[in-house]
Formats: C-alpha cells, sequence, structure tokens
C-alpha cells in the first residue's frame, strides 16, 4: 500500500472515477501585493453551480496558505479545513452566480519546491502545472474549470519594476497614498478563459528584447522576452525561434497569434525545461540564452524546439486543454509532434530532416523503451496515479508524439502519401469542434478520423486508441521469403506485446509499417506490386491482426526488406536479418533512417555476442567489429554524397543504456569495457580517415547553428574523440596537443567543448589543465558551468575516480543542491548518464544516489523523483550490483517523511 507522509494511505486518482466539478468558476479577479516574506493574495471570484451534478459543498484546494478572509456575496460565512481543502456548505442555491472573496498570504521567499509563487534572484515567479496554483490561493485546482482572468500585481518599484501576467496589459501606474509611496501596479486581463495551471505572474528586474510582427491577417503583436540584465546579448535566437514558430503554425495549421502580445521570461531556478503558461511563457534559461560564445549546436537546437513547443500550445493546449489530468498526453504528445514537424520544416534538405528525426527516434528509444518496460510502465493515458507530477514522462510526451505522428501517417493517401494534409484537415475539425473547452484523447483521435473519413485511420479508429490504452513496447516480427522462381517476396508480420501487472493480455495494435525492398545484388530499389497494383518503390502496410501476410509479385531479385522506414511505429523489430543483408542496406537504402539503423543493429549485434562471450578473446585481440563492418564504416565517412550530420549519426556507437536494454541480465562493467574496446578499434583502425575527417571539417566558416554547419562540428568533433582516443593506446602526443590548442583558439562554444570532451573523455593528462582553464573562463556563465559538472560527472571511469571527483565537486563553490540545472548537471550526469562511474561494485554509487534522494527531496521533491527512477531498472542487475540497488531503494522507502513523489516512485521499483 502506497502511504503519505505521516503515515496515512496515499490516495490513488483513477480515471474511471472522473466526475465533472460540482460548481463553475466563470471570472477571477486577483490582486496581489508582492512581498517575498509575505505576499497577499486577494482573490475575488464569480461561481454557479454546475447543475449537471448533484449538490453538494464547495472544495477548493489550498496548500501552504495562511487563510485571513472568506466573504459569500459581501458577507462573512462559515467554513472548515478538511485536510489541504477549504469547505464551503452554506452557499446560495440554484444556479445563479454569486460572488466568492479570498484572502490569505504566502511566503515565496521560503518555497523551494518552485512550485507556486516563490522567488529566485530576487524576483518573483510562478509554476502552476500541475498543481501548483494551489499555493498561491485556495481554488478549484482542475483543468477542466475554466475562468476569465484579471489580474493587478502591485509592488516596490524599485525592486520589482517589471510586473507581468497573462493576457493584455490594460492598465499602469503608481500606487496613490502615503502608504504606497514608492510602489506601482499593473493590471492584466486575459481575454482567453483557461484553467488555472496557466496562470503565471512574473515581477522583477528585467530587461526585454522586444520585437513587433504584423501577422497574416494584417494584426500587429508585441513579441517580448525578459532576462536579467546581462543576458540581453543572448536572446536573439530564442527571439528568432519565436518568429519563426508564429509564422509556422499559421502556415501550416492556419492558427494565430491570438493576443496583443506575447512574452518569454527565463529563470535560472525552475524544475522544468518551459511553461506555457498563456501569453506570458516561464522558461528554464537553459532554453533561452544563447550566443555562439556560450552555447553549443544542441543548445541552439534546443531552444529552437522547446520555444515552438511552448508557443504551440497557445493553441495545443490553451485554447484546448485537458479534461483531467490522466489526458496530459492530449497537449504534450500532440505539441512535441508539432514541435517536430517545426523543426524538420525548418530544415533546409531531406538529409537534415532525416537527421533531426534520428536524434528524435535515439531519444525515444533510449529513455521510453526503458520505461516502457520497466516499474514505472503506463499507457499514454495513464489509467491512475497518485502524484501527477510523476507522470509528466517520456511515455505521455515522446510516445505520445509518435501516437500523433501515426495518425498522420494512417490518414495518408496517394495523393498525400505523408498524410500532412489530411492531418492539417482534422486539426480543423479539432479546433472547430472544441475551441475554448478541455476535452479528452478520444476527442482528438475522432476529429482527425472524422476528417478523413475513407482513411485507414477512421476504418480502425477504436483499434487504434489502443495505444493510449494499453502500456509496453509491441514487438514486430518479420519473415521473408524469396521465391526466385516464381519472382515472388512473401512477407509475415506478426505483433507481440508483453504482458504486464495491471494488463496481463494485450489486444493487437494498429501498427503503420512503411517498407521497401532492395535489391541484394545491384542494391536498387525494387518496384513493389501487391494485390494486382503497382505501389512505387514505398508502401504502407497496416498491421492490425497478430499475424498477416504479405506477398509481393514480379520481384526481380532475392531482396532486402527496409521495414519501419522514417520509424512509422514506436515498436521494436524483430528480423533476423544476415550482417550482409543489413550491410547492403547501410551501403544502398534510400530511407536515411533505415541506413542508420543497419550500422545500429551491426554495431549492437557486434556488442551482444562480445559481451555474452565467456573469455576475453575478443578484448586480448582488440577485436570486436568485423572487417567487413569497419570497411563499411570508412565507406560512410569518406561518401561525399553523405551530409556529415548524418555521418557523425552513423559512426556514433549505440549508447551503454541502449545495449543494457537488449539484455536480459545487465553487467554494466562488462558492458562499458565491450563498448569501450569497439571505439578503440575504430578509433586505431580508421585512424587516417580520422584525420581526413577532422582536417576537412574542422573550418565551419562564420558561426552559424544551421544544420549545415551543425554537421561539420559535430563531425570534427567526433574526429577529434576518436584520434585522442587513439592516442591514448599509442602514446602519441601530436593530436592531444593539437586538441588543446583548438580548445583554447575556438571561436564558438561547440568547437571548444568538443575539443575538451575528447581530452576527458580519453583520459589525457592535458584534461586537468584543460578543465581548470574552461572553469576561470566561464565561472560567471551559470548555463556554462552546468556543462563543466556535467562533463566531469560523466567521464569515462578509468580506475574507478569519478565518484570521489563527484563528491568532491557537491562542495565546489559553484556547486548548490536548490538549483534544479546545477543538481541536474552533476547528480544527474553521475547516477542517470554514466553506467560505469554509478554501477560500481562496492555498491558506493547506490549510497550516493540514496543519500542524494533524501537530500532532495526534503527541498524539491519533483526533482528527487526524476533522480530516484535511476534505479528504475535494477532488477535488470546481475550480482552483486541487483542486491545492493535494492538495498539502497529499500534505505529510501524507509525514510518517513518521504513525499509522494519520491514515496510513489520507489514503492512501485521495489514492487513484484
Amino acid at each position: 500500500m502506497s502511504m503519505l507522509r505521516d503515515g496515512a494511505p496515499a490516495t490513488v486518482i483513477r480515471r474511471q472515477d472522473y466526475t465533472a466539478p460540482a460548481f463553475w468558476i466563470d471570472t477571477v479577479d486577483l490582486t496581489f501585493d508582492l512581498d517575498p516574506a509575505k505576499t497577499r493574495v486577494l482573490n475575488k471570484m464569480t461561481l454557479r453551480r454546475n447543475a449537471d451534478v448533484a449538490a453538494g459543498p464547495l472544495r477548493l484546494d489550498g496548500e501552504e496558505l495562511n487563510l485571513a478572509r472568506v466573504l459569500v456575496n459581501g458577507q462573512g460565512t462559515s467554513f472548515k479545513m478538511e485536510d489541504n481543502q477549504l469547505v464551503l456548505e452554506n452557499l446560495p442555491e440554484g444556479t445563479e452566480p454569486f460572488t466568492l472573496e479570498i484572502f490569505t498570504t504566502c511566503a515565496p521567499a521560503k518555497n523551494s519546491k518552485l512550485m507556486g509563487l516563490y522567488v529566485s534572484n530576487d524576483s518573483f515567479f510562478t509554476q502552476c502545472e500541475a498543481e501548483g496554483f494551489r499555493r498561491i490561493t485556495y481554488f478549484l485546482d482542475r483543468p477542466d474549470v475554466m475562468a476569465s482572468y484579471t489580474v493587478t500585481l502591485r509592488a516596490d518599484k524599485k525592486k520589482y519594476p517589471v510586473l507581468l501576467s497573462n493576457g493584455n496589459l490594460v492598465e499602469q501606474g503608481d500606487l496613490d497614498g502615503a502608504d504606497n509611496a514608492g510602489r506601482h501596479f499593473a493590471k492584466w486581463v486575459d481575454p482567453h478563459k483557461k484553467p488555472c495551471y496557466l496562470f503565471a505572474l512574473v515581477a522583477g528586474k528585467l530587461v526585454a528584447r522586444e520585437q513587433r510582427i504584423v501577422s497574416r491577417a494584417g494584426t500587429e503583436h508585441l513579441l517580448q522576452v525578459f532576462v536579467r540584465a546581462g543576458d540581453l546579448d543572448k536572446t536573439e535566437h530564442a527571439m528568432n525561434s519565436l518568429m519563426a514558430s508564429i509564422a509556422w503554425d499559421e502556415a501550416r495549421f492556419g492558427l494565430p497569434l491570438d493576443l496583443e502580445r506575447f512574452m518569454i521570461v527565463a529563470t535560472s531556478d525552475f524544475n522544468m525545461g518551459a511553461m506555457e503558461n498563456k501569453g506570458l511563457n516561464i522558461f528554464n534559461t537553459k532554453y533561452v540564452l544563447a550566443n555562439q560564445a556560450t552555447a553549443t549546436d544542441t543548445d541552439y537546437s534546443g531552444i529552437e524546439s522547446v520555444v515552438g513547443h511552448e508557443y504551440f500550445h497557445n493553441w495545443t493546449g490553451n485554447r484546448i486543454t485537458c479534461r483531467d489530468w490522466f489526458q496530459l498526453s492530449l497537449k504534450e504528445g500532440l505539441t512535441v509532434f508539432r514541435d517536430q514537424e517545426f523543426s524538420q520544416d525548418l530544415c533546409a534538405d531531406d538529409s537534415a530532416k532525416a537527421v533531426k528525426r534520428i536524434e528524435d527516434v535515439r531519444v525515444l528509444r533510449t529513455a521510453q523503451f526503458p520505461e516502457d518496460a520497466g516499474p514505472m510502465a503506463h499507457p499514454v493515458r495513464p489509467d491512475s496515479y497518485i502524484e501527477i507530477n510523476n507522470f509528466y514522462t517520456v511515455t505521455v510526451y515522446e510516445k505520445g508524439a509518435e501516437v500523433v505522428r501515426m495518425m498522420q501517417t494512417l490518414v495518408g493517401s496517394p495523393a498525400d502519401p505523408l498524410g500532412r494534409a489530411g492531418f492539417a484537415k482534422g486539426m480543423t475539425q479539432y479546433f472547430a469542434r472544441h475551441d475554448g473547452q478541455a476535452v479528452t484523447c478520444d476527442d482528438f483521435a475522432q476529429a482527425i478520423a472524422d476528417a478523413n473519413p475513407g482513411s485507414a485511420l477512421a476504418q480502425r479508429l477504436e483499434q487504434f486508441k489502443r495505444w493510449y490504452a494499453q502500456s509496453g513496447t509491441p514487438r514486430v516480427q518479420a519473415r521473408g521469403f524469396y521465391n526466385a522462381q516464381e519472382q515472388t517476396y512473401t512477407l509475415t508480420l506478426s505483433q507481440h506485446c508483453a504482458p504486464s501487472n495491471d494488463q496481463p493480455s494485450k489486444l493487437p495494435f494498429v501498427i503503420p509499417v512503411r517498407m521497401g525492398l532492395v535489391g541484394a545484388q545491384s542494391g536498387q530499389a525494387l518496384g513493389l506490386h501487391l494485390d494486382g497494383n503497382s505501389h512505387g518503390h514505398e508502401h504502407l502496410l497496416v498491421l492490425d491482426q497478430p499475424e498477416q501476410v504479405f506477398t509481393f509479385t514480379q520481384v526481380s531479385e532475392e531482396p532486402v526488406a527496409s521495414l519501419l522506414r522514417g520509424f512509422s511505429a514506436p515498436v521494436i523489430l524483430d528480423m533476423d536479418f544476415s550482417d550482409a543483408q543489413l550491410l547492403t542496406l547501410l551501403a544502398h537504402d534510400s530511407d536515411a533512417f533505415n541506413r542508420w539503423e543497419a550500422a545500429q543493429r551491426l554495431a549492437l549485434r557486434f556488442a551482444i555476442n562480445s559481451i555474452a562471450a565467456t573469455a576475453d578473446a575478443a578484448s586480448s585481440s582488440g577485436q570486436f567489429l568485423s572487417e567487413e563492418f569497419v570497411e563499411a564504416l570508412r565507406a560512410v565517412l569518406r561518401n561525399p554524397q553523405l551530409d556529415a550530420a548524418f555521418k557523425e549519426l552513423v559512426l556514433t556507437l549505440p549508447s551503454e543504456t541502449y545495449i543494457a536494454e537488449q539484455l536480459g541480465v545487465v553487467d554494466p562493467q562488462r558492458i562499458h569495457a565491450v563498448r569501450e574496446g569497439m571505439r578503440a578499434q575504430l578509433a586505431n583502425a580508421l585512424h587516417a580517415d580520422w584525420v581526413w575527417a577532422f582536417e576537412a571539417h574542422k573550418d565551419s566558416g562564420a558561426y552559424s547553428p544551421d544544420a549545415h554547419s551543425s554537421g561539420l562540428r559535430a563531425l570534427a568533433g567526433l574526429a577529434l574523440g576518436y584520434l585522442c582516443l587513439a592516442a591514448r593506446d599509442s602514446g602519441d602526443t601530436v593530436w592531444p596537443g593539437k586538441t588543446l590548442q583548438r580548445f583554447k583558439d575556438a571561436g564558438n562554444m561547440t568547437d571548444r567543448f568538443n575539443a575538451l570532451h575528447a581530452l576527458v573523455g580519453s583520459g589525457s593528462p592535458l584534461a586537468e589543465a584543460a578543465l581548470a582553464r574552461f572553469h576561470t573562463q566561464f565561472k560567471d556563465e551559470a548555463l556554462v558551468l552546468d556543462k563543466w559538472f556535467a562533463l566531469q560527472a560523466g567521464a569515462c571511469d578509468r580506475g574507478g575516480q569519478v565518484l570521489g571527483a563527484v563528491r568532491q565537486l557537491l562542495n565546489h563553490p559553484d556547486f548548490t543542491l536548490k538549483n534544479p540545472n546545477r543538481a541536474r548537471s552533476l547528480i544527474f550526469s553521475y547516477c542517470n548518464a554514466n553506467p560505469a562511474g554509478f554501477h560500481r561494485a562496492d555498491a558506493a554509487g547506490y549510497v550516493f544516489w540514496a543519500e542524494r534522494v533524501m537530500e532532495l527531496d526534503a527541498i524539491n521533491p519533483q526533482v528527487a523523483a526524476r533522480l530516484a527512477r535511476a534505479l528504475d531498472r535494477w532488477k535488470k542487475l546481475a550480482e552483486p550490483y541487483q542486491h545492493a540497488a535494492r538495498e539502497a531503494l529499500v534505505r529510501v522507502a524507509a525514510k518517513g517523511d518521504l513525499s509522494n513523489d519520491v514515496r510513489e516512485v520507489v514503492q512501485r521499483a521495489l514492487a513484484d
């Protein structure tokens, strides 16, 4: 049984128990007198009873509030407190509106949870999703209660010159009266109804980059990006990304900006990446601040994606929101899909689009597939939860996006093979039906299907919705047989999804399989003739039964099946490819994703075979990869027709985490040793090629974060890493020296950090001096210091020294546990991203983990719960790791005052 801090049973919230609220809130008028120690909040609401729900008391949520006054229609009234709820029973009968006035105070400066109203760097910020508004005032804190908000902010003008809230600024000025000397106010009105989780306010000393734009309809809008003074030079890319997002959404889906102004504000203390509050997006500085001296290409890409994501929520999440938190993927999965499409559409060519798709899939496979197979597995639309904050997961976001992507694929037609036009029609239908409403995932799926009545989605809609209801990653098994005499190729596809505790039997999914055939000898794309029809060189198969057989005719040579092109479904493909077949796909497949996938499959096969070997023959010989595979990688590296960014992806081996997920029993040290051996083999076997690659790609010209230039820097960085690795084995000092010089001379952070990473990653004696120089140069740049901490925590653990270094860094003057970015940079980088350093035979990594989880839980339960998930997969570990990991989990679970956030995670991990 799950327990609360005080030992009482925890409340399990179930989707099937949803009922509409007993009251609706129509208008909210909030007045804030802002003070770090004691902020006063006057909340005047207009409410009415819900005629469709049986009469009952009004229960308003509240947390860590001091209640001073409650008035109904201007008169005092009786009330009572039950747990964290304010309960009002003596309310007007009938459905006529009445007014409720609540006066409370709170202490933002003491709010280390960073939920509700809090102070960061002497400024006020809010975070209300999912249930933070109850820490500001008593309210019906649920997403299906949508109201119109008017907000008045009052504060010291010198300390807090900027006062922001949602919507449009209608009035501002100095306050009158002797008691208000030096104080000012700002009044904001949001013209659109919203749930309280989208409320925001910001107050502080901030400066803004401003841009005025004109929409396609001729409407003028003001865009603002607010930051602390001194950071304004790092906001150009965020502003450009915002303008691109607005233009893209209007062009692609006909969705315009619907406010006079749109604001982004950056803060260094933020639990999430960003928040889509209506018209006032609050961002982690990580996803706003960038210039070439402090931000890498990856940072630039992340800013573009997250700015787009939060802006796209303006319609998919704000104008239409979730009926309840079980429907979280309604907004998040859809909006992740939209930001992925946005970033792909900004790419200059198909190769860059493919690189973006591969990067997205890599995240899904390394983070979401393990979640699907672990104790925190849940459907895209969960059925129950104890703490909703634990369900802001890669399943809801990334897998949810793949579900939306499959919808787009399944509404395709011969005239619209990718389904983009059909999906846009569905989005139009969705907004026509539900604008201004709080709805469900079913409502969204129905709108897409109804707009495309003859599509594969419409024909299988109820079955397709199993993607929302069933947890786990389906496995698709494929078998192919070529009949040379009849020139037919028979492809048999079957599907299976492993049972789980909550779902012992899984029904068949609807799985779109985009495919082609590649000639095993010629390497040419073969024509697809199926059921008497010709389908060109690519076709979409729909697998909706446990097993289906497809027979292709007029197949002139033995083919290699290229399945799940573009990763058309979030499944695991099991097909007994030979090495030769994979090499054919790597060399000739027209689908860039499957070329990359062929290299990954081969590398994974060699890794697993080496790990399974009982003797260390492979290790002693240094031969983990076949000569044919190494030569194939050389051909990719030297191929002038391929983009540098794609080459970098192909030449990057599968991660240790991804390798571990393919094994039944995991020995992290063995995996690490084998992968390092594979890297060393590539470093030495392709040494001359790495020299060529670095020299040919090291100069990317004047800095630009575009895909082509970023690809040049990525490949040069990879080459430098391999050259330093080879130097470690040979004793050569030339390339480490060149790398150190590149580190010193770099004109942008990408090249500088790639060089530093190469030195640290290879264990070069020059790394220590480079790290010291890096810290000295960037000690006043918080986001750059996060990179410095993370690099050391994630370093290759030669000699078991990393944990000691991490413990020392905990005491570094620049480290603080209270800042989520800094905690993630050091602690998460060690526990989540350094398997060999974390999973130690002496269990010291697990002891460190338990200490930090409990320490963080007392400060910020959300961050602590995410760290707690580092041991999700402990049952897969070999001994002695498994027993020691369980002991660490038990130790955390035994702590009496754990938050619900952490307790739910550790109890699910320990459950059978």
